[in-house]
C-alpha cells in the first residue's frame, strides 16, 4: 500500500475519478437538465486536475518547472472560476 503512495499511483487513480465524475455530471445535467452544467463545473474541477497534476509531478520527481506550471494552472483557473461565480451573484441588499 505504501507504495500505491508513494509511487503517484493513488493520484493518477484520482486523477481518473475526477474525470469519470466530470463525465456523470455532464450526462446527468444533458439528459435531465438539473445539476450543474459543465461550465459551473469545469471551473474547480480544472483547479483541482491542475492541483493533482502538480502532487503527481512531485512525487515523481519532475522539474521544479512543471509542478510552477501546474500550480500557476491551478491558480488561473482558479481565480477565472471565482470571477465567473462573483459576476453572477447579485448584488447585496
Amino acid at each position: 500500500m505504501a507504495e500505491f503512495f508513494t509511487s503517484g499511483l493513488i493520484v493518477d487513480f484520482i486523477l481518473i475519478m475526477v474525470v469519470i465524475e466530470a463525465a456523470l455530471l455532464a450526462i446527468y445535467h444533458h439528459r435531465t437538465g438539473k445539476g450543474l452544467a459543465p461550465a459551473e463545473v469545469a471551473g474547480f474541477l480544472l483547479s483541482g486536475l491542475f492541483l493533482l497534476l502538480a502532487l503527481r509531478a512531485a512525487l515523481a520527481g519532475a522539474w521544479w518547472g512543471w509542478i510552477s506550471l501546474c500550480l500557476i494552472g491551478a491558480l488561473l483557473t482558479h481565480v477565472l472560476d471565482l470571477a465567473h461565480r462573483w459576476r453572477r451573484t447579485p448584488p447585496g441588499p
